[in-house]
C-alpha cells in the first residue's frame, strides 16, 4: 500500500515509516518539521514539508501522494502546554485532525490508523483500563484525542473508512524528543548521559505503563492491514505492565552504569499528568495478532545507548 504518514519524521512517525518499508509498503511523508527531523528519514522517503492546519497545503500533498492509507501521528504532544495553551492544542490535534480526515476521504484512501491516548483518555486507572472503560480525559490534550477518535468513528459510519484507534500507553525509545516536557526515558536518558540528577516531578510513586517505539510501529502496520470498511476498531498498544518512577530511575541509572550521579531531585508534579496509567492490550493481540515483543530492560538498553550515541 502506498501510506502517507502524517508527522513522520518524528519520535513515533519515523518508526512507522521503516515498519511500513520492512513490511513492503510504500510510505510517504507530511511533517513541518518543528519536531521531526530529516535524519529520521530515509533519503528515498518522499517528504511534503506541511502543516496539517493548512489545509490548502495538505490537500496538494494528498493529491500529489495520491494515498491508499493514512497513518496519522502529526499532533500536539505536552500535556501541560495543552493545560496552559488549550486553543493552540485543539488547532493542531482536533482541527488539524478533521483536515486530514477530509482530504484522506476526498482522495479515496481506504484505511485510516490514529495515533490516540490510552493514558490521557482514560484518566486515572488502578487496575489495567481496557477498551470498554470509560473516556475520562482529565486535560485538554486528552479531550483532543477523544475528540478525534470520535471524528474517526463518524468518518468509518459515514464515509465508509476502514478506521482503526490505537490507544497507545507510554511510548519510549530512541529519537525521542527532549524538547518541551520530554518523556520520562527520554530525560532520564539525557539526564544520565550528561551526569546530571535525574528529576522526578510529584512523589516519584505514580506508575506508568511503557512500550518500546518498534513494537508500537508493528502494531501500526498490523492496524492498516486489519482495518475493516465502515468500522473504527479500538485498540490498546502497550505492555499491560507498570513500573514506578522512582522505580524506573533506579533501573535507568543501573542499565547507564551511573551509580555515582547524585540522586534524584524532586519537584512539584506537573499540570495535567495523571498519577497511575496501566493499559489492557489483550483485544489487540486478538484482533490484530499483536504484542510486545521487546522487554523493559532491553528497551531500556537501547534507548540509553542511542541517546549516549545521540549526545556524545
Amino acid at each position: 500500500m502506498r501510506v502517507l504518514v502524517t508527522g513522520g519524521a518524528g519520535f513515533i512517525g519515523s518508526h512507522v515509516v521503516e515498519a511500513l518499508r520492512d513490511a513492503g509498503h510504500d510510505p510517504h511523508v507530511v511533517d513541518d518539521l518543528r519536531s521531526g527531523s530529516l535524519k529520521y528519514l530515509p533519503t528515498d522517503v518522499p517528504l511534503h514539508r506541511v502543516d496539517i492546519r493548512d489545509a490548502a497545503a495538505l490537500g496538494e500533498a494528498f493529491e500529489t501522494v495520491r494515498p491508499e492509507a493514512v497513518s496519522h501521528h502529526a499532533a500536539q504532544v505536552s500535556v501541560s502546554r495543552s493545560v496552559r495553551e488549550p486553543a493552540a492544542d485543539a488547532e493542531v490535534n482536533i482541527l488539524g485532525m478533521l483536515n486530514v480526515i477530509e482530504q484522506a476521504h476526498r482522495v479515496g484512501v481506504d484505511r485510516f490508523v490514529f495515533a490516540s491516548s490510552g493514558g490521557a483518555l482514560y484518566g486515572e486507572t488502578s487496575v489495567a483500563a481496557d477498551e470498554t472503560t470509560p473516556a475520562t480525559p482529565i486535560s485538554p490534550y486528552g479531550i483532543g484525542k477523544w475528540m478525534g477518535e470520535l471524528y474517526l468513528r463518524w468518518a468509518a459510519r459515514e464515509l465508509g473508512i476502514a478506521a482503526v484507534s490505537l490507544r497507545y500507553s507510554n511510548v519510549y525509545g530512541p529519537r525521542q524528543s527532549l524538547e518541551g516536557e520530554a518523556g520520562v526515558v527520554a530525560a532520564f536518558c539525557r539526564d544520565l548521559a550528561t551526569g546530571t540528577p535525574l528529576t522526578i516531578f510529584g512523589d516519584g510513586r505514580q506508575t506508568r505503563d511503557l512500550v518500546f517505539v518498534t513494537d508500537v510501529a508493528r502494531a501500526n502496520v498490523a492496524a492498516l492491514q486489519q482495518a475493516a470498511a465502515g468500522e473504527c476498531l479500538v485498540a490498546n498498544i502497550s505492555c499491560g505492565a507498570s513500573i514506578e518512577i522512582n522505580r524506573l530511575a533506579t533501573e535507568l541509572t543501573a542499565v547507564c552504569g551511573a551509580g555515582t550521579v547524585e540522586g534524584p531531585r524532586w519537584e512539584p508534579a506537573r499540570p495535567g499528568d495523571i498519577r497511575h496509567s496501566l493499559l489492557d492490550p489483550g483485544l489487540a493481540a486478538d484482533v490484530l495478532g499483536w504484542k510486545p515483543a521487546v522487554s523493559l530492560r532491553e528497551g531500556l538498553e537501547q534507548t540509553a545507548a542511542w541517546f549516549a550515541e545521540s549526545m556524545s
